[in-house]
């Protein structure tokens, strides 16, 4: 269950307490008059499972509370209640299977601004999968493939697909337009460097037997990225972060940048080319893939209404 904060307007705190008290998935509810001062305000509290939340944030929304006052949501760990269990038990469908929209657009929306820290964890990702390639070393890949940040600005570019959002698509573009570029050409001046110091040949690029599934591109390059946006993007809406880490693995973005930028300094356009449309394939791919499960998402759980709503924030 999630505990929700409301800070309403006078005026409408007996309709946000006559919606929670209605709802069969609230637990908990509590009113505190006078209590909010900035906003000034009364304060409703309730705890509400994961599957009935967006559709009590939707009704808060039209009553204007958004507007006039606030809605917080936190995650409650543990839970010691009949009347929890009862609105557990009440709320229609599965708390894995439930959306929180205004959760993913909030979550996508911060995950994909092109900030140092992304350029930086992207720009070392593309170093170590680098360095991955000239010592044939799998682990070294699988770990830069762990390190990169681009899935965030990938699903925000899908959930503004989906909600008609041009400013998270725009923002997802831009930090995946800069951020691939600006990482790519360090790790070519790195490969400069390597070059220079002898820790890197064209001969090195000759024995890469266990990561050569980077610049070979074929139909399961495609399988693999819609599988992995898919997955990716079930792992956000279902608030499973954890299986992301196993998504990333399947992911070959970093690494084919990376070795792109390396065969281009060394020459070996063949390999250069393979992974540039190794990335492009990726990249798709997974856009693709998470698109296709926000619609099916949407279809099951969101009203017309709730998408306008979504769409004009």
């Amino acid at each position: 269950m999630l505990h929700m904060r409301v800070i309403s307007p006078v005026e409408h705190t007996e309709a946000v307490r006559d919606l929670l008290l209605g709802e069969p998935g609230a637990a908990h509810v509590t009113v505190l008059p006078g209590i909010a001062l900035k906003p000034p305000g009364d304060v409703v509290e309730a705890d509400v499972t994961r599957e009935s939340v967006d559709a009590v944030l939707g009704a808060l929304c039209e009553l204007g509370v958004d507007r006039s006052g606030g809605v917080t949501l936190e995650a409650i760990d543990t839970t010691l209640s009949k009347a929890a269990d009862a609105a557990e038990e009440a709320a229609p469908g599965d708390p894995a299977d439930a959306v929180i929209w205004d959760e993913l657009v909030a979550r996508t929306g911060e995950e994909s601004r092109l900030s140092v820290s992304f350029q930086a964890f992207l720009t070392i990702a593309c170093l170590l999968a680098a360095i991955g390639v000239v010592t044939d070393s799998a682990v070294t890949v699988v770990g830069a493939m762990v390190l990169g940040p681009e899935f965030g600005p990938l699903a925000a570019i899908a959930v503004g697909a989906v909600l008609r959002r041009g400013d998270l698509v725009r923002r997802g573009a831009m930090a995946l337009a800069v951020g691939f570029p600006l990482a790519m050409l360090i790790t070519a001046l790195a490969a400069v460097a390597l070059d220079v110091t002898g820790l890197l040949s064209t001969t090195t690029l000759d024995n890469v037997g266990q990561v050569d599934f980077i610049y070979k591109v074929g139909p399961f390059s495609f399988i693999v990225a819609l599988l992995a946006g898919a997955a990716g993007m079930l792992a956000l809406t279902s608030a499973k972060s954890a299986s992301l880490v196993g998504v990333f693995i399947s992911v070959t973005t970093v690494p084919a940048a990376a070795f792109a930028s390396t065969a281009l300094v060394e020459g070996r356009y063949a390999q250069a080319g393979g992974s540039a449309l190794q990335l492009l394939v990726n990249l798709v791919g997974i856009v693709v893939a998470a698109i296709a499960v926000l619609i099916v998402s949407r279809r099951t759980g969101m009203s017309e209404g709730r998408l306008r709503w979504l769409s004009a924030r």
